[in-house]
């Protein structure tokens, strides 16, 4: 390969860009990184201690046979070992350390990144694919790559006293020696463009087995209810599988490169003995020169032998960094706008969507033309079937995702035009399915207001009607929940995300099926908590059970992402063969033959 073509791939891999912004993340440990590199030179130049020594003492003692040996040079090597042993225990001390301080520098930033990306991005993500581009790649960056930047220093220096030692003991010899040397470096410069393909699959399947373990967690009642064990065996198989072949195909690629330098030192020390021997027999070089060369050239090819055996964690750790900046670099699609306003505090706001269309795929439309207006304090549902675009509408006044065209607006004011901050801190939303966090109840709620007092928390749990399950708690507030509130059932949890919801007690209200997963006495408690939620709050309510709703100002019926029905209950009813009238009816007859029949069983 030419200078030019190694110049290019190494431009490819954009080290000397990345490595400059990596100084941010370095220059708080600047100073234990600089230490750590610079022990790593007296490390590898003590190399050549040992060897440099034996040229007086198998003169002296093996060929002169001197009764006054000298007894310092053994005492020296083992001091001078000692010494190189204490080093480099000094320098992985350091470099674990300047690594761990520059790896939770990155992580962090990732973090935050993340937190940056809208709901779209995890919708298509999984997450494997997060958990080892946001962690994984971080460990595999510094870690790697400093452990081996120290070995390399080391061997760097390690090098240049032995050349140092080559040259002193003979001239001609060393000659033959580098350029030995040089031509087992020549195979380095093929290694990347081989790799590179086997490097982006084995991320991938990296991934996939963290997304594998993930699923097997959050969908352990599943698997077991459907008998999916031996199922998502197969599948978990498949899985190490490929990344078994993805090893293989890694080494396949790379570790013929020892095998190669292997043979060529070997060519460099036969060839070293060779002409040793000539120059011993014209004493031209003593045999204490051609030991003491020796000892340095075996040194000194030793770890160019190995060299391939580093290679992979070097180029996965530029790769893996030439990964992490290709995402701080990106910019998320929704984010504050140059000149963002606060959207203010006020005593009325107003909601108007303004011919809004919006699209998760291109030329898919999910909402088409909707046109809405919603003023302070009143509350709007919105019904339909499945998959009409309901939750899609509500979920654009937060901005989880942007609308394709038209505006929403909040007092006049497009929401595009405040910060997502200000924006979001006015909504508070209430799904079907709430997360909560593991920790107690008590964090789970403060996530509303964190500052909040005790007599708000309180206030908040008596509003969500949770105080008489929080008594019968031996820890109240401070009881475990466990991972996603686990051990709660699912109208807790529902109580628990409307108490945080109080707690925050934002103007602006959004109930997306909030009771559609209770059973009816369930959902009678949830229903009372929420109807305390909605009081003086500008409500958006999604339900499925229209007895809920009639008391709403408005009630929009989606069909097909458009707005096929507008009107109160009244209103609705009376239209002819109306979608509203339809669904209302058809859910009142279900509910006349349920209770009969429930009736029926009470009585037996």
């Amino acid at each position: 390969m030419n200078i030019k073509g190694f110049a290019e791939k190494f431009n490819n891999l954009r080290f000397i860009t990345n490595y400059r912004r990596m100084w941010p993340y370095v220059k708080p440990v600047w100073f234990r990184a600089l230490c750590s590199m610079l022990i790593c030179i007296p490390i590898g130049s003590l190399d050549a201690v040992i060897a440099l020594a034996l040229k007086p003492y198998m003169d002296l003692v093996m060929v002169e046979k001197s009764i006054q040996s000298p007894w310092y040079i053994p005492l020296g090597i083992v001091i001078f070992t000692s010494v190189q042993g204490g080093l480099k225990y000094l320098s992985a001390y350091l470099s674990t350390w300047v690594g761990g301080r520059i790896t939770n520098g990155l992580k962090f930033d990732l973090f935050k990144k993340l937190l940056t990306y809208p709901t779209s991005f995890f919708d298509k993500k999984k997450s494997g694919d997060v958990v080892f581009q946001f962690n994984n790649q971080a460990d595999m960056a510094c870690s790697g790559l400093l452990d081996n930047l120290s070995i390399f220093t080391q061997r760097i220096f390690s090098s240049i006293s032995l050349v140092g030692v080559l040259f002193y003991n003979s001239w001609q010899l060393a000659l033959i020696a580098v350029v030995v040397l040089g031509c087992a470096f020549a195979p380095v410069a093929k290694i990347q463009k081989r790799i590179q393909e086997v490097m982006n699959k084995t991320v991938v399947a990296d991934a996939a087995i963290i997304t594998e373990y993930n699923e097997v967690f959050a969908g352990n009642k599943t698997i077991t209810s459907y008998n999916l064990a031996e199922s998502e065996t197969n599948k978990f198989s498949w899985i190490l599988k490929n990344i078994f072949n993805l090893r293989i195909k890694m080494v396949q690629k790379t570790q013929w490169l020892s095998p190669a330098m292997h043979i060529i030192v070997s060519c460099g020390i036969a060839a070293a003995i060779g002409y040793g021997s000539h120059l011993i027999m014209t004493n031209q070089i003593t045999s204490g020169n051609f030991v003491s060369f020796i000892t340095a050239l075996i040194l000194l090819y030793t770890p160019v032998k190995n060299l391939g055996n580093n290679l992979n964690a070097v180029q996965f750790s530029f790769f893996a960094i030439e990964k992490i900046f290709e995402v701080l670099d990106t910019t998320p699609d929704i984010k504050d706008k140059e000149g963002a306003i606060i959207l203010p505090d006020s005593e009325e706001y107003s909601i108007e969507f303004k011919d809004v269309c919006f699209e998760y795929n291109s030329n898919t439309p999910v909402l088409k033309h909707i046109n809405l207006k919603v003023e302070k304090g009143e509350t709007i549902a919105l019904v339909g079937n499945s998959g009409g675009g309901k939750t899609t509408l509500v979920n654009l006044l937060p901005r989880f995702y942007d609308i394709k065209s038209g505006s929403i607006t909040i007092n006049g004011t497009d929401i595009r035009d405040f910060t997502l901050t200000s924006l979001r801190n006015k909504i508070a939303v209430v799904f079907q399915d709430n997360f909560l966090f593991s920790g107690t109840i008590r964090n789970n709620i403060l996530l509303g207001k964190e500052s909040a007092t005790e007599e708000e928390i309180q206030n908040a749990v008596r509003m969500a009607y949770l105080d008489d399950f929080i008594k019968e708690l031996p820890n109240g507030l401070d009881t475990e929940i466990g991972e996603r509130g686990i051990l709660l059932s699912g109208g807790q949890k529902q109580r628990v995300a409307i108490a945080r919801a109080f707690l925050k007690d934002a103007p602006i209200i959004v109930l997306d099926e909030a009771t559609s997963a209770l059973d009816n006495k369930a959902e009678a408690i949830v229903q009372k908590a929420i109807d305390n939620l909605m009081k003086n709050k500008t409500v958006f309510v999604i339900a499925h059970r229209l007895s809920t709703i009639r008391n709403a100002n408005h009630i929009a019926v989606i069909n097909q992402g458009e707005i096929a029905e507008k009107g109160t209950h009244e209103e609705l009813l009376q239209i002819e063969n109306g979608i509203y009238k339809s669904l209302y009816e058809m859910q009142f007859r279900k509910q006349e033959t349920i209770e009969p029949q429930n009736k029926q069983e009470v009585t037996a």
